[in-house]
């Protein structure tokens, strides 16, 4: 026995919902009134035979048999968005969105980026810079380049490097009022804090790029840490240091060209190997574009050309 299909629209409604678990603002996004998303999802409710949303106190709750189905409808309309685009502009370039962190854009992947478009002039890439972890099952960005953020069993997930990490500063500032000898010296100068209070996906990372917990690694614990400048960008920390503001906790795949280039120097040999790194991610239906493909197999083929040893 057949079921009869939902509506396109009440499919939209429903998964635009799921987003934002508030009528308001799905309606903002299709363009239509509160009430109408409200009626459109209660339709495809009456057709499944089951509940999808509930309220749970002020706010909205997306049912187990709303999740059953959330992940592919998704899925389905990005295709179908991505369809009408291509049927919309069938002669232009083919165009990739590659969400990553700014520091890690900056000083690795853009400079890297010539020789990519050099083999693949027909691809665009679209550099998303933000810290925010977008979920690539939802959204328009085909690639995720990302640090320290728990993988997801339903994507597609490739290490691209380890992480060590150790105090840098510029060399002027080592050698500077207060010479950088040993970790105790650290208690006399200012440490530049890279501030990960908002960023909720960042709990690993934390705990790393916290100047206490890195102390306490190697066995430097009573040293004071309160001291400092405090960014949220990882990037500015690191042009505070270069410009001898203070020191900062590297991340050395990322710091290599800087380090490399004289810009900053490692004034103790002291360090930690994390349990975290640098990994691309994307989605099994996104890996299917070749476009996609091509850029993941390029960019876990360039970090394994780039030389991460001290």
């Amino acid at each position: 026995m057949s079921h009869p299909f939902p509506s396109l629209n009440a499919l939209r409604a429903f998964e635009a919902l799921s987003r934002h678990l508030h009528y308001p603002s799905a309606a903002e996004e299709l363009n239509v009134s509160p009430a109408a998303v409200k009626q459109l999802v209660s339709k495809l409710e009456s057709l499944i035979g089951a509940r999808l949303v509930e309220r749970r106190g002020r706010g909205l709750v997306i049912t187990p048999v709303g999740m059953a189905g959330l992940e592919d409808l998704g899925g389905a309309m990005t295709l179908m968005t991505s369809s009408v685009q291509k049927m919309r502009e069938p002669d232009r370039s083919r165009r990739l969105i590659v969400s990553v962190e700014a520091s890690m854009a900056t000083t690795w992947l853009v400079p890297k980026l010539v020789e990519f478009r050099s083999r693949h002039p027909q691809i665009n890439v679209l550099i998303d810079s933000s810290q925010e972890v977008v979920d690539l099952r939802r959204s328009d960005v085909d690639v995720a380049i990302r640090y320290g953020v728990e993988s997801e069993r339903s994507l597609v997930v490739n290490r691209l490097f380890e992480d060590r990490i150790f105090p840098v500063c510029s060399p002027a500032f080592a050698n500077g009022p207060v010479r950088l000898e040993s970790l105790t010296d650290l208690s006399a100068v200012p440490l530049i804090h890279w501030d990960l209070a908002k960023m909720t996906w960042a709990r690993t990372t934390k705990k790393w790029f916290n100047w206490q917990s890195w102390l306490s690694h190697v066995g430097a614990a009573s040293i004071a840490t309160d001291k400092g400048l405090y960014f949220s960008d990882y990037g500015l920390a690191v042009q505070a240091a270069i410009a001898s503001q203070g020191i900062v906790l590297a991340s050395w795949p990322i710091l290599k060209d800087v380090i490399d280039a004289g810009l900053l120097v490692q004034p103790f040999a002291e360090e930690v190997v994390t349990d975290i790194g640098y990994d691309v991610a994307t989605t099994e239906y996104a890996r299917q574009r070749p476009e996609v493909d091509v850029f993941v197999s390029w960019i876990m083929e360039t970090s394994k050309q780039t030389d991460v040893s001290l």
